[in-house]
């Protein structure tokens, strides 16, 4: 079988879809059968070339084009087919939402989840514009459609009335960096970071969607808590008015802010955390929370989208968004050493059912079922 994925994704994000993408595309080349060929699509008109390596595979760089005067063809007039630029191959596999104009193979597209469907008022409107007139007509065309868990799956068939045999929902992956570090790191961290106090934290995009003013309300609520909230992640969409009220907070002097750390030491980050706590709104999967339970961290998260489902027992989940209910229930963990081992337990056992290779085995099963 013939295998083309485009990986423009990889190219142009850190996180999110282009991760997916590139610990997926990694993975099915390491456990692909003999008589499987792996391609790989990506348009290279600047000639930056891959930022990461690959076994496996054969990549096919387009640089005669730039990626974005295709994609405008391809939204305005639905013109030339994919298959025009990528490798012959019996299937093509889109990771990023959207199904191009295809002439010829079997396709699969992965919709991750119908946040921008369910709140439209926390996606960039260029970008809510662009998925809401295409989702339809992609999902009718693709032949099967992945999605990151049984929560999105139900929402992608109930929205965009399909039978649910057509979707296939297939749990992502995290990186076995993420373990319970040495000592030494975690000091390493704290100094670099200047925390000099027990912290609890939050990783994630600075957007609205990650409702950080109900964790920052909620810090200032825990006036007996003697420590600092770290806030680790990217500026997003409308970061502003999120970073203004960090700075106007009554206990701004404990809130640190951290735009950028480096992948090889959020472990370490993770695991000198007392808590870690996830507020957002909706997630298709939720990456950090699993991570900071691998790492040995107790986490209180919200309900939000597919949390409940993925991190399990791993976590305690709130199902509302109350300050007096979320303070009661951190207050127990932060003060109960049973429960934090078993908190810390459950959260290492739920975390380690997440790999890759498992998600690339499903994802060549998919491939197989359809071709």
């Amino acid at each position: 079988m013939k295998v083309c994925i485009d990986i423009q994704s990889t190219i142009a994000q850190r996180a999110g879809v282009g991760r997916y993408t590139r610990q997926l595309v990694q993975h099915l080349g390491l456990s692909k059968n003999a008589e499987d060929k792996l391609s790989l699509f990506y348009f290279d008109f600047k000639r930056q070339g891959l930022p990461f390596d690959l076994r496996g595979a054969e990549t096919y760089p387009i640089r005669f084009c730039p990626g974005r005067l295709a994609q405008a063809a391809w939204k305005i007039i639905e013109w030339p087919p994919f298959d025009y630029f990528a490798p012959a191959a019996d299937l093509y596999h889109f990771p990023n939402f959207i199904l191009p104009p295809l002439s010829k193979g079997k396709s699969v597209v992965t919709i991750h989840d119908m946040s921008f469907f369910r709140f439209p008022q926390f996606a960039e409107k260029q970008n809510l514009e662009y998925l809401s007139s295409r989702i339809h007509d992609t999902a009718a065309r693709a032949d099967a459609i992945i999605t990151d868990s049984s929560f999105s799956a139900g929402e992608i068939s109930e929205l965009l009335k399909l039978p649910s045999e057509k979707i296939f929902p297939i749990h992502l992956g995290i990186s076995e960096n993420f373990s319970a570090p040495p000592s030494a790191d975690v000091d390493k961290i704290r100094s670099s970071l200047n925390i000099r106090k027990p912290y609890l934290l939050t990783v994630g995009t600075v957007e609205p969607r990650k409702n950080i003013q109900f964790l920052v309300h909620f810090f200032e609520r825990i006036a007996d808590f003697d420590g600092n909230l770290v806030i680790a992640g990217m500026r997003g969409w409308k970061f502003e008015p999120i970073l203004e009220q960090i700075r106007a907070s009554r206990r701004a002097k404990d809130i640190i802010y951290v735009d950028y750390i480096d992948d090889s030491m959020l472990p370490a980050l993770y695991a000198g955390a007392e808590l870690f706590l996830c507020t957002s709104l909706y997630e298709g999967f939720g990456f950090p929370p699993l991570e900071a339970m691998a790492c040995g961290t107790p986490v209180l998260s919200s309900n939000g989208g597919s949390l409940a489902e993925v991190l399990g027992k791993g976590a305690v989940i709130m199902k509302e968004f109350d300050h007096e209910a979320w303070k009661v229930q951190a207050a127990k963990i932060l003060s109960s050493s049973d429960l934090r081992k078993t908190l810390i337990s459950e959260g290492k056992i739920t975390a380690s059912k997440y790999r890759w290779a498992e998600t690339a085995r499903k994802t060549w099963d998919v491939y197989r079922k359809i071709v």
